[in-house]
């Protein structure tokens, strides 16, 4: 076995010897000295050396001495030797520069402790008094302390378990002649016994933390629509044919009719997403992101899952959102909110969120709308300002009506006939239309264009898909559609 020495009982005794170290006493003449405290058992041979061997030379007193009288293993605390607490812990980051803590994550180690063994230490403490006043100054101001026990730390190590002990006072002897002084008995001596219970620990195990911090996951096939469950099972899709197996790959063979592996590509590489190890839908809504737990937005608190990315930094860390639809991810750096940890503020970068739609009016020409009514139960009378827009999300008017809604006639009197998801524009006298939802269908072929429009009443920016408006890149997110980097 290798040498292993940590001072583990140097340190209760240490600790006792501090707990008596601060006493003073009265003298004479009514001034205070502190009562010095030395570690040792009284013997004539250490007699001898503190009066420098010499018979002439008296030692100074009061003074205070503690030393080991017994110690015993307690098998009454004896526990499961084989038992392993594992703790996993993440230090803060230390500018050895500067010499200060950073408020970003530094080491992380995983510490397994064993099982100390328990054992009771009995000290003697001896007080050394020229007369008994002096004993009862000491002893009164030691023996008020204890009732009957008192509290005390070795050491202020987080991970040790066995730092925390009493001090139990369990004897005393009032006058005592334990110091051989030849013939003479002028030193009066009274005798305390003090115990403790102690763990003696074996080493700790410090490891370095092992954390899956990023995950590759196939979410899903956008060429064939499905699940793919093969890359998770398999050994039960082995034998299946209604679907190609595994990863899908076009495979190259070389003139020998050999397979040419360096240039076998997978087919499914548009599905496949990095994630950081926070499994777990969000929803984002203009510069908020929030984590939804059971169905609920906002269910749980952003600092425990932001612990497990490496090197994150607030205000630096970046969050990259992945959605059909988007060319490329749309990116934001971002920071817990400080008053209220259930949101992650984003600062969003603009050369990633989708460019607004120009559409050109009768009175303006921008990718925006001003307000998103319901025709059937908005008046537009206090709205009716040249180059104001509107996107309504209902049916209004109709050819066959020869007398509408009087609220969105114009000034000579025509109704407007406009259908759910058109955007309106008023270009001096009457509603136009500029842009019309049932000319812009999705026909499933590369010529339909989506529209990206900013609702400037609310700052949300909103996608036209061919067949409705949804959000353009706000909204839920799935796991393995997003991370944070």
């Amino acid at each position: 076995m290798q040498h292993f020495y940590d001072g583990q009982i140097r340190r209760y005794i240490t600790q006792l010897i501090r707990l008596l170290s601060n006493f003073s006493y009265k003298d004479g003449d009514g001034a205070l000295r502190q009562i010095p405290v030395m570690y040792g058992n009284i013997t004539r041979q250490v007699s001898h050396i503190i009066r420098d061997n010499s018979e002439n030379k008296l030692p100074s007193i009061p003074r205070m001495a503690a030393y080991v009288s017994n110690l015993e293993m307690d098998r009454t605390r004896i526990a499961d030797a084989s038992f392993v607490s594992k703790l996993h812990i993440r230090e803060r980051a230390f500018d050895s520069n500067n010499k200060e803590y950073l408020n970003t994550q530094g080491k992380n180690v995983t510490v397994e402790r064993l099982m100390p063994t328990p054992y009771t230490l009995t000290m003697n403490v001896d007080m050394w008094t020229s007369n008994t006043e002096q004993k009862l100054q000491i002893m009164e101001q030691i023996m008020m302390l204890f009732n009957p026990s008192l509290e005390i730390q070795t050491t202020d190590n987080y991970v040790d378990w066995t730092s925390l002990s009493v001090v139990e006072l369990t004897n005393i002897s009032f006058a005592a002649n334990t110091i051989p002084t030849g013939t003479e008995t002028e030193i009066d001596v009274a005798s305390m016994t003090f115990q403790m219970p102690i763990y003696i620990s074996p080493p700790t195990k410090v490891k370095k933390l092992g954390v899956i911090t990023h995950i590759i996951t196939s979410i899903f096939n956008e060429r064939t629509g499905n699940i793919d469950l093969s890359q998770t099972m398999p050994e039960l899709m082995a034998y299946q044919d209604d679907y190609e197996k595994s990863i899908k790959a076009d495979i190259r063979t070389s003139i020998d009719g050999s397979i040419d592996s360096s240039v076998a590509t997978r087919k499914d590489t548009t599905a496949v997403q990095g994630t950081t190890g926070t499994q777990f839908d969000v929803y984002v809504l203009n510069s908020v992101v929030q984590i939804i737990d059971k169905g609920v937005i906002g269910g749980l608190v952003w600092d425990g899952y932001l612990d497990v990315i490496p090197n994150f930094k607030t205000g630096l860390s970046q969050i990259s959102l992945h959605r059909k639809g988007i060319d490329v991810p749309v990116i934001g750096t971002v920071a817990v909110n400080e008053t209220n940890p259930f949101q992650l503020l984003v600062t969003w970068d603009e050369d990633t969120i989708p460019t607004d739609t120009v559409i050109v009016g009768p009175v303006d020409t921008r990718g925006s709308v001003d307000f998103i009514v319901d025709p059937t139960t908005y008046n537009p009378s206090s709205v009716k300002q040249n180059g104001k827009r509107l996107l309504l999300l209902k049916d209004i008017g109709s050819a066959s009506n020869v007398d509408g809604a009087d609220a969105w006639k114009g000034i000579s009197n025509i109704d407007l006939v406009a259908g759910a998801n058109d955007i309106v524009e008023w270009n001096g006298t009457n509603w136009e239309i500029i842009f019309d939802a049932s000319a812009n269908p999705d026909l499933g072929d590369s010529t339909f264009i989506p529209t990206f429009i900013t609702n400037l009443k609310t700052g949300v920016q909103y996608k036209w898909n061919g067949s409705e408006w949804l959000l353009s890149f706000e909204g839920e997110y799935r796991k393995g559609t997003w991370k944070i980097s």
